[in-house]
């Protein structure tokens, strides 16, 4: 049996948000629908959803502030930001949240389904195609299951401490920088968040210092490599 794609869709519209919730099921989605942003975040909290469509112009909290809030929550799920206005600015400041597509209206909802159908497929390929499991010196790292193996002892890490130990064992023996690492698993470089990286680094270090020849050195100002000689 085929899980159907679950589409969460936020648009105050009521008339346009019934149409295109009506014509995403016909084509074998499930949508979860919001009409109002001050209520997104707790809806989203609640389901399992494969891509997100967000109207920007919502009543009381804008939909870029909801992508934002759900970037925290998810740093991977697909976005598409649907407005009713073409300005460079409002396209470039969806872009910059991680959008996957950016569609004014209106709009013919082929397209639309089109983008989506584009954007979990290439989704859907990328995760079968991403390692998930990673040798560190004498360890073994297994993102999934969010645990470190040595000698038969285990060690289970938080979903932040996995997150970033997996961006360090991606770009091993290479720098990653701060700025990538906050934005990619906390949606946000500010100083508190920077901070609190800086003690996820430290008990990782904790985790991995059995083993001589790793280190996670900090590049001073600019980020870390984890250094597996």
């Amino acid at each position: 049996m085929t899980v159907k794609q679950h589409i969460f869709l936020v648009e105050d519209d009521l008339s346009f948000g019934a149409v295109l919730k009506s014509y995403l099921e016909i084509n074998d989605y499930d949508v979860t629908w919001v009409d109002d942003g001050k209520h997104a975040l707790e809806r989203f909290n609640g389901g399992d959803y494969h891509i997100c469509i967000l109207d920007v112009m919502l009543p009381n909290v804008d939909g870029f502030t909801v992508g934002s809030e759900i970037r925290k929550i998810n740093k991977d799920i697909p976005m598409v930001f649907l407005t009713a206005k073409s300005m460079k600015e409002d396209i470039l400041k969806g872009y910059n949240l991680g959008a996957d597509d950016y569609i004014t209206k209106p709009f013919d909802t082929e397209v639309l389904l089109a983008k989506i159908q584009a954007i979990i497929k290439r989704q859907s390929v990328e995760t079968k195609s991403e390692a998930f499991v990673f040798e560190i010196g004498s360890y073994v790292f297994d993102s999934k299951l969010r645990s470190i193996s040595r000698d038969g002892e285990k060690q289970k890490l938080s979903p932040k401490e996995a997150d970033l130990l997996k961006l360090l064992c991606q770009n091993k023996n290479e720098l990653l920088s701060r700025e990538t690492a906050l934005r990619k698993i906390w949606g946000d470089d500010g100083y508190f968040t920077a901070r609190s990286m800086d003690v996820f680094i430290t008990k990782l270090r904790k985790y991995l210092k059995d083993d001589p020849n790793i280190e996670i050195r900090n590049i001073h100002g600019t980020g870390f490599l984890l250094e597996v000689k």
